[in-house]
């Protein structure tokens, strides 16, 4: 007879007690444990709630009883999944450790690596890289961009994805990496270090011969307002009287760093967003002494969501000195999330509350509409170099201010 490996009852309740310490974090538009709920189940409501009880003893005898061994992580992680998902909202979901690890990542502004950025090139398909991190270990070790790679640590990467390659730099459990890149037909190894890199999520430039600035924002992570209170320091010493804002296809972040972002330019005591849930209403203003007063346009498309809107909202009304938007209609994510890690490194994600802009509504599957609405069309110069049309756009707009 097959012995019983499970687990009895109250072993049960102890385990999912256990795994129920959690932490509030931000995510979402990510929100951190400050903005919550003024009620709860207590404990004892737990422990007297007749269908969880249910799902215990379900879960007991399954697990002791079950005519082959279970896998109880996978079962539990199915059980959430199944939770979150009954609720029949695309936001509210379950992300086991790995996928956590990669959000929280994207969103911290701070990763593990070597400072490069790399696409597959069209035409070869060959790893090559875009970009080289200012002051990272790339740099340092003198990857430059349009560097082809070849191999890391010694195993020639032909064939395989970018999520791969990445991994295989990332995951390397030693101190550094060796990479052979092809440089003008030429291959070279180099030895660089893997260390905590700051993620930039900015890129920014005087337009040429213009007083006009263009900064454009990636994805609202932990350090993005300073990564644009930088640039705009930057800009603005370099003569820089106006401003693009490109938020396309910036799918959002945490709301915190959209606040924080638009406190840079709004004056103080303007209102930056509201938050709305079942029991009540809070309204978030600018408490720094920090503004701007030049005109600004934004740009906007179909992709620009979330932190996104909250940012493009709050310059919309409550900006002083004038904001266009170019581009199209945003996604239209009005809606927020409160996130959980789970002890087991996993994450519980739900939809918590909706956010409204100053002026009252809530753009939740609506969007923001573009004062000049341009679709982003396929334009090339004599050259073949593709033309930013919606940009071009943009620049006759504030030039025109």
């Amino acid at each position: 007879m097959k012995s019983n490996k499970g687990f009895n009852l109250l072993s049960v309740i102890i385990i999912i007690c256990i795994t129920s310490i959690i932490s509030g974090i931000t995510t979402g538009v990510i929100v951190t444990n400050t903005y919550k709920s003024s009620t709860g189940l207590t404990y004892n409501e737990l422990l007297n709630d007749e269908k969880l009880n249910e799902f215990l003893e379900v879960y007991s005898s399954v697990v002791n009883n079950y005519y082959e061994d279970v896998d109880t992580s996978e079962m539990i992680d199915t059980a959430l999944d199944a939770m979150l998902e009954y609720l029949g909202d695309s936001y509210t979901t379950y992300l086991d450790d790995e996928q956590t690890k990669k959000l929280e990542e994207s969103l911290s502004g701070v990763y593990r690596g070597i400072g490069i950025a790399f696409q597959m090139d069209t035409t070869t398909n060959a790893p090559t890289i875009t970009s080289v991190t200012k002051s990272s270990p790339a740099e340092s070790a003198g990857l430059l961009v349009g560097d082809i790679l070849v191999s890391v640590d010694g195993t020639n990467i032909s064939g395989k994805t970018s999520n791969e390659i990445q991994n295989m730099i990332r995951n390397s459990s030693k101190d550094s990496v060796n990479l052979v890149i092809s440089r003008n037909g030429t291959e070279m190894a180099f030895d660089v270090a893997i260390k905590s890199v700051q993620d930039v999520n900015i890129g920014y430039e005087l337009i040429n011969g213009t007083n006009i600035g263009y900064l454009k924002m990636n994805i609202f992570s932990k350090t993005l307002s300073d990564q644009v209170n930088n640039a705009l320091n930057d800009m603005e010493t370099q003569g820089m009287q106006k401003l693009i804002i490109d938020l396309r296809n910036n799918t959002g972040g945490y709301l915190e760093s959209a606040e924080a972002t638009a406190n840079l330019f709004l004056e103080k005591g303007k209102l930056i967003y509201s938050l709305e849930n079942k029991d009540a209403k809070a309204s978030y203003y600018d408490e720094t002494d920090a503004h701007k007063t030049y005109p600004i346009v934004i740009l906007l498309n179909e992709n620009s969501a979330s932190a996104s809107e909250i940012l493009a909202a709050a310059l919309k009304d409550s900006y002083g000195y004038g904001v266009t938007f170019v581009g199209t209609t945003s996604y239209g994510k009005g809606l927020v999330q409160q996130t959980y890690d789970l002890s087991d490194g996993s994450m519980a994600k739900y939809t918590s509350a909706r956010w409204l802009r100053p002026n009252g509504n809530c753009i939740n599957g609506v969007g923001l509409k573009p004062d000049y609405e341009i679709a982003k069309e396929d334009i090339r110069d004599e050259a073949g170099y593709p033309i930013d049309n919606q940009l071009q756009k943009a620049i006759e707009v504030i030039s025109a201010q």
